[in-house]
């Protein structure tokens, strides 16, 4: 397949892979935000390499495996022209849906290759990440066995997610880092403090995901109570109770902003997260999810929206006045380890 790029490409790292500028990020096919037309999620998968997404972004834990098994013709049908990322790490337990263990052991992370080249169906994971940091395991030692991956040929890239700068820094020391993946959004800053400027530092590219702060910076709904009741972010602190009304309330200038630049909201908001890329200095690749070819459209046009000064510095004081943590736990996160 032939793709009609329409997104300017970036380097990961310093000899990584070379991707468009945003990626498409495809958990929400699986799980976590209501049923999933599957029809059209594999239209929309078609349609973001149309247009020149080339980073499609899932995990061995997004549906149980059902994700990485859903995107396997599709990985198949254009290996030649995308990069396909997924992860280790989070561990599940069938018999209770609401486990969330991690293991960044050597054995687990090799039985976990396996499964997820098996899942796709390919010889060669391009990019493979540390989903969460498992403290039991030494972050060198976790990294050694990636490197040992990548000389077998199982992986060519790596890529760790919610990581410190301390911990990235000490995990580039082992193997090149080509992506730091973590969330990124004008509600959620915390990377900014160490993880942002290590990256930029080392040369490793940053995927921010969650860079519509889960939906909420679309304006699409101001309570849990918009949401399906098989929406995970039901539970979430930023959308519920008194939070999710004054949250609500901080996306007046963003609105206005949009409105003056004739997009939507959501654009307005990746428009800022791309614009990171020149105030911090790396390669930034937000992977906004979505299942629906419209809303996909909708923000690969953002990526080449350009914000003014003026309105970047007022949308400044927003993250400093979210109410409510990202995670209810915010122990496995990088924020959580600061």
């Amino acid at each position: 397949m032939s793709t009609t790029a329409t997104l300017p490409t970036v380097t990961l790292g310093t000899d990584g892979p070379v991707v468009g500028v945003q990626g498409l990020g495809c958990m929400g096919i699986s799980e976590f935000y209501g049923d999933s037309d599957l029809t059209e999620s594999r239209a929309t998968l078609d349609h973001a390499l149309e247009l020149g997404v080339t980073l499609f972004d899932t995990a061995d834990v997004y549906g149980s495996g059902h994700n990485e098994e859903f995107l396997a013709d599709f990985v198949r049908a254009n290996r030649e022209n995308l990069v396909i990322a997924t992860k280790f790490g989070i561990v599940r337990k069938a018999d209770n849906p609401t486990f969330r263990g991690f293991d960044n052991s050597p054995g687990y992370i090799r039985a976990s290759v396996d499964a997820s080249l098996r899942r796709l169906g390919i010889d060669t994971i391009d990019l493979y990440y540390m989903h969460r940091r498992d403290p039991a395991v030494p972050i060198e030692d976790t990294v050694g066995t990636l490197a040992e991956l990548v000389a077998a040929g199982k992986v060519r890239a790596l890529g760790l997610s919610e990581v410190t700068g301390d911990e990235l820094r000490a995990a580039h020391a082992v193997h090149p880092i080509a992506a730091l993946q973590s969330e990124w959004s004008l509600f959620s800053r915390d990377v900014e403090r160490t993880a942002v400027p290590a990256a930029a530092e080392l040369g490793v590219a940053f995927v921010p995901y969650s860079p519509l702060g889960r939906g909420f910076l679309t304006g699409a709904f101001r309570t849990a109570k918009d949401l399906s009741d098989k929406d995970f972010r039901q539970f979430q602190p930023r959308f519920t109770g008194d939070n999710a009304e004054h949250n609500a309330d901080l996306l007046a200038p963003l609105a206005a902003i949009a409105a003056a630049h004739g997009i939507t909201q959501a654009q307005a908001a990746l428009a800022w997260v791309h614009a990171r890329a020149e105030v911090h200095g790396l390669p930034v690749v937000p992977i906004p999810g979505t299942r629906k070819r419209g809303r996909l459209a909708e923000n690969v046009a953002a990526a080449t929206v350009q914000l003014t000064a003026e309105e970047l510095a007022t949308l400044e004081p927003i993250a400093g006045q979210v109410a409510g943590n990202r995670y209810a736990d915010m122990s496995f996160t990088s924020a959580g380890r600061e």
